[in-house]
């Protein structure tokens, strides 16, 4: 068994193992404050809703006002018509737009993610140790999990159709906040085409746990789930690397939050 639960040790041989078993897929990390959340993303968490053209509807609206508050830019990439058009013509054109490395928008949408507006993108890194300082930053009173994903088969294939939700990997390759590339952030989507209407979907619909008798899978995710009295001992380890709030965040609140735990484990 290579998930499961276990300590901060054997978390890291089983990572390695994993790595050296990726069969030609990446393999993403994700960490969750406590064992009992689910792979959720923000949006799905929100009152917002989850129609793919209302979506973007909303996100193009507000985006003026985005831009003049922060001083960030965007390049227009293609308008709102242009989308609208798309999803509505019909499966394949949807496919095209949204699954084949076309994403509309991508780099705002990131950036909106990280900055706390309801998202789609479920955000992932690939470093296992970015994703337990993640896992572990808060002290709590009940077992963490790091989720490892698996997005491709053996060889890098991948298969899917109209009659299924489908999980969309986009790559790390998009103008973003600094805290994008400090955290080797990626992202996944999970869409959806029901009664011939494009929708964004739950990533707990297509995941799968790892079957090791099958002769073919995809979108596997695999499960750590470790104990919060680690938490101290493995702070101070990703400390002696160098990763902890300030330079996953970059700001004067992480940099105070840095302090903090620094100070909580006994000054340094």
């Amino acid at each position: 068994m290579i998930d499961g639960n276990c300590t901060w040790e054997e978390f890291k041989t089983r990572t390695a193992e994993l790595l050296d078993k990726a069969e030609g897929s990446k393999l993403l990390f994700r960490g969750h404050g406590s064992s009992k959340w689910e792979l959720q993303t923000t949006l799905e968490r929100s009152q917002h809703t989850v129609e793919i053209e209302d979506y973007y509807e909303t996100i193009l609206k507000i985006r003026t006002e985005v831009q003049t508050y922060t001083g960030q830019s965007w390049p227009d990439g293609i308008d709102f018509s242009e989308i609208q058009a798309n999803l509505r013509g019909g499966y394949d054109s949807f496919s095209r737009l949204m699954t084949f490395g076309s994403f509309p928008h991508y780099a705002y949408m990131a950036y909106l993610r990280h900055h706390g507006f309801p998202s789609p993108l479920l955000d992932w890194s690939a470093s296992p140790f970015v994703a337990a300082y993640f896992a572990f930053r808060e002290p709590r009173e009940e077992d963490i999990a790091i989720f490892a994903f698996r997005e491709r088969g053996p060889g890098g294939m991948k298969i899917g159709g109209s009659d299924s939700p489908a999980i969309t990997l986009l790559g790390p390759y998009v103008q973003g906040p600094k805290r994008h590339f400090a955290q080797q952030s990626q992202y996944t989507i999970c869409t959806t085409w029901e009664e011939n209407w494009p929708f964004f979907s739950e990533h707990s619909k297509v995941c799968r746990p790892y079957d090791p008798e099958a002769e073919f899978q995809q979108d596997v995710i695999f499960k750590f789930v470790l104990p919060h009295t680690e938490r101290r001992k493995v702070l101070r380890e990703l400390q002696m690397y160098n990763l902890n709030a300030f330079t996953l965040f970059g700001s004067e609140e992480s940099l105070m939050e840095s302090l903090s735990i620094r100070e909580e484990q006994g000054g340094g």
